[in-house]
This record gives C-alpha cells, structure tokens and sequence, in this order.
C-alpha cells in the first residue's frame, strides 16, 4: 500500500506540470524567513549589512521519498540605494527522482523616498537565472513493475518523460512599500511580486515542449506595531496565486525581549481552506531560528494520513552597520 501511495503521489505531482493554469512552485509557511522566495524586492530590505537565510520544509511524512524542499538565500546592502541577492531553491519528491531547482540573482533599488523626512521607502527589483526540473525513472517504482500485487524490480519500467532533464532561463520581478517613520507605533508595509515573467518553458512532460510554466503573483502586507519598549505585535497577509490555483493566508506573531540579548517570537496563521500551523522563534546575537508545524484542516488530511508539514529556518543578520528605518518582519 506504501508503494501504492508513492506512485500515486509521483503521479499526481507530475500532472502538476501537465496544464499552464496549474501551480507547480513549492509554498512556505514561514515565508518572511525566505525573503527573496517571497519578493525580490526585499532585497536588501534589512537593518543591517547582510542577511542570510536558510529554511527547509518537510511534506508527506507518510509516504517514501515525499515532498522535501530546501532554500537558501542571502543579499547586501550598499551605500547607493542598491542592494544584492542570491536565491537557490531545490524540492525533490518521490521515487522518480523528482528535482525542481530554481536559482537567481537579484537587484533591488530603494532610492525612491516620500514623505517629509523621506522615511516612506518604495522598493523595485529584479531577479534573473535558471529554473530546473528532472526525472529518473529507472529509480522509480511504477505499475508495470507489480506481478500479481508483487513488486518485482526486474521488470522493464514503462515511464517516460518527452525529456527527462530541462533548463530554461526564468525571471521575476517585485516591489516593495514600508512606512520606517521612528516616531510612529504602527509602521506598515506591503508587497507586490510576479515570479516567471519569462514563461520558462517545461519540455521534461509535453512531447510538444511547449508546456510553460505559469506566472506565481503574490501580494502580501501587514504592520509593526509597537506595544511596549520589549514588545511587537506583527500582523500578516499573503494572497499568491498561479494559473487557477490560489492561496490566502493571514495571521501574525508577537516579539518580546526576553533578556537585553535574546528575543521570543510566537505566533499562529492560517492557510484558508488547508492548513492551521503555530509559530515559534528564537533570536541571540543576529541569528534567529524559527519552526512552525502544519496541522492540516482540509479535506486531504482526512483522506491522506500523514499530509501535515514541518518547517524550520534559521536566519543570520550583520548589524554592524544599523539602519533605522526599517525593522525586517522576520515571519
């Protein structure tokens, strides 16, 4: 039955890349922690020099070889409103040897300020690079390999793909708004991104190659809110959508200072009509290390045992050199 799920599951993912109004990419719970997955237009965005981050989230416990995705993303300031980045992103699944990598550059500018002290900050960036996908099926475990309710591995697999390995060119682009007023106690900030504007194209599942993959947009926004001297509610948003497939998420967390050094993040969001997952995190000495758990509450998790996520990041900050106009979101 174990192998049955396996197969299935290879299967369905892989019907995924079959129509242009489907959604292929990977979706993180604790998006703010992976910030130029999320926006490329928070290149930069940090009160600091550099910022690295580091996040990998597991799916389908219940089955072989399930949904594991990994990324690692890491971007500079510099003194003339530019700012550098660099996003890699691998998920692999199943016994099919799956692999979809995406992997960019980014360029932000953040020279455009409003407002009397030019403390109103808007953001435009672009990301360029590769977008990856791979098959193996001489690794997988397919129907024609079941004799009489046997796996039997010398029997010959009758899989294919119209090209089992591909590389296109891929390229986003993102802006970004945040209110970095010192003297206010609710500090907003949102976002707009569009991920594959370039329409890369996926000839591993069409015998037409001529299959491309969907734009992803997202929009997402939220405030800083200032409760006390040791304490900061962040509520947050995300609507993305791909093809005709959408998703919505809303929720927040708390920061408090626990001591002079070291700062506690909690919180809770909701994925509509999917999932319900709990935050926690841990900031000392520019590190923060986050996880959040999934708890299903769609109609899969009744049907698929086991369809619960976990994630956990770890972000490292510079503060050397200290800007006051923006607090990074860190959830």
């Amino acid at each position: 039955m174990t192998k049955i799920k396996t197969t299935l599951a290879i299967i369905l993912f892989s019907m995924v890349g079959l129509k242009s109004s489907a959604q292929v990419d990977p979706h993180f719970s604790q998006y703010y922690m992976y910030p130029l997955w999320l926006n490329p237009a928070l290149t930069g965005s940090i009160d600091g020099n550099y910022r690295v981050s580091l996040i990998n989230r597991n799916q389908w416990g219940n089955i072989n070889n399930g949904f594991n995705t990994i990324g690692l993303s890491a971007d500079i300031t510099t003194d003339k409103n530019l700012s550098f980045g660099l996003n890699l992103l691998q998920q692999s699944a199943g016994t099919a040897g799956y692999k979809y990598n995406n992997d960019q550059l980014s360029i932000a500018y953040s020279g455009i300020r409003l407002g009397r002290n030019g403390d109103k900050v808007i953001t435009f960036a672009l990301q360029a690079g590769i977008i990856g996908r791979r098959f193996d099926f001489s690794a997988a475990q397919v129907n024609s390999q079941y004799q009489n309710d046997a796996y039997n591995p010398a029997l010959p697999v009758d899989e294919s793909t119209a090209k089992p390995s591909a590389t296109s060119f891929d390229m986003s682009t993102g802006v970004m708004y945040y209110d970095a007023d010192a003297d206010k106690k609710v500090n907003m900030f949102a976002g707009f991104s569009a991920a594959h504007i370039t329409s890369p194209k996926d000839p591993s599942l069409s015998t037409a190659y001529n299959s491309t993959l969907p734009v992803r947009y997202t929009v997402h926004g939220g405030a800083n809110i200032y409760l006390s001297e040791k304490a900061h509610l962040v509520p947050n948003a995300l609507y993305m959508w791909q093809g005709n497939v959408s998703e919505a998420m809303i929720g927040g967390y708390v920061q408090m200072a626990a001591t002079p050094i070291v700062d506690v993040s909690a919180g809770i969001n909701y994925r509509v009509n999917d999932a319900i997952y709990p935050y926690l995190g841990v900031s000392y000495d520019g590190f923060t290390f986050g996880f959040s758990y999934d708890a299903n509450t769609s109609k899969l998790g009744t049907l698929a045992g086991g369809a619960n996520s976990t994630e956990i990041s770890l972000m490292y900050m510079d503060h050397k050199k200290h800007k006051d106009y923006f607090k990074c979101p860190r959830f």
